[in-house]
């Protein structure tokens, strides 16, 4: 935040179903900002009339989306216009946005019904959807899109844009992901550890992800390990500080494997505690960590051979 902002922002959190602003308002509220989700719009300018006791030392979020009774993207435009010229507001609007394949899989792994797609595919919800929130996503303050990220990335780019007081310092966010899902397209540095043996091809380890001890011991064991996980650490560790000299305030270092469940999970997790040991103080998201272990994604199966080396 800059010293031409407001110290108390009022905020309009809206965008795509499925997007994350459920996670997005959770993280406000975590900020310590007041929230208000799905507020219906005939109530939208009573809400300024008569502040609540301790609203002027609060942030406020406020959550709408086409699911808030009487919705109309242009009426809530020409409100919020309104309201920032008659009671001398600044009204900002972050909208939430996700690509329409994402979008599809979210709802179809969550058994979710899309709110505008109750009886039909959520492919015809998110059409109808996006072409309802045109205005809005026009007049947006702030854009993020979910895409590629999972409800701690997108939490940690909240606090990065909207969290006071950190400006001078730079924020790390160490991520996993999966090639097989695309890459991330926000990251600063990329480190590819295909080359380390994958557990997804052991039976007792499929299952586990790289949270676990077991599938940590079976990765360290690669003769590669060891050498490689110092040279990367050393080179994160270096380019940092000379990242915060630049003034560079957001610093994201990805880690990727074929299904970003083992490899990349161990691997975040080990660099973030070789960071922190260090004096820094990374997040840590991993992508797809949810995702399902699935052989046709992690390719064909080393040789026992590869398995020894």
């Amino acid at each position: 935040m800059t010293d031409s902002q407001p110290r108390h922002r009022t905020l309009l959190v809206t965008g795509m179903s499925g997007a994350g602003k459920s996670t997005a308002l959770r993280t406000f509220e975590d900020m310590g900002w007041e929230t208000v989700d799905n507020l219906p719009l005939s109530l939208f300018e009573r809400l300024f009339e008569a502040p609540a006791p301790g609203r002027g030392e609060r942030s406020l979020a406020i959550g709408i989306d086409s699911r808030t009774r009487g919705f109309s993207a242009r009426a809530i435009v020409e409100r919020i216009k309104r309201l920032n010229e008659t009671q001398g507001l600044h009204i900002e609007t972050l909208f939430l946005d996700c690509g329409d394949a994402e979008l599809e899989r979210r709802f179809s792994e969550t058994r979710r019904r899309h709110p505008l797609a109750l009886d039909r595919p959520a492919a015809q919800g998110i059409h109808r959807e996006r072409e309802m929130l045109v205005p809005l996503r026009r007049w947006a303050d702030h854009l993020i899109d979910t895409t590629d990220s999972g409800p701690g990335a997108l939490q940690h780019e909240l606090r990065v844009r909207f969290a006071g007081g950190a400006a001078d310092l730079t924020t790390i966010l160490l991520m996993s992901f999966g090639y097989a899902r695309g890459m991330p397209r926000n990251a600063d540095l990329v480190f590819d550890m295909r080359f380390l043996r994958n557990p997804h091809w052991h039976e007792a380890l499929k299952p586990l992800t790289g949270m676990d001890a077991p599938v940590g011991a079976y990765i360290a064991e690669d003769p590669a390990y060891a050498e490689a996980l110092e040279r990367i650490e050393g080179l994160i560790a270096l380019l940092l500080p000379r990242y915060q000299a630049e003034g560079k305030s957001y610093v994201t270092v990805a880690f990727g494997c074929t299904g970003g469940r083992h490899r990349s999970v161990h691997v975040a997790e080990r660099v973030a505690a070789r960071l922190r040991a260090e004096g820094f103080s990374p997040t840590v998201a991993h992508r797809d960590l949810a995702s399902p272990p699935r052989d046709a994604v992690e390719g064909a199966p080393m040789t026992h051979e590869q398995v020894r080396r």
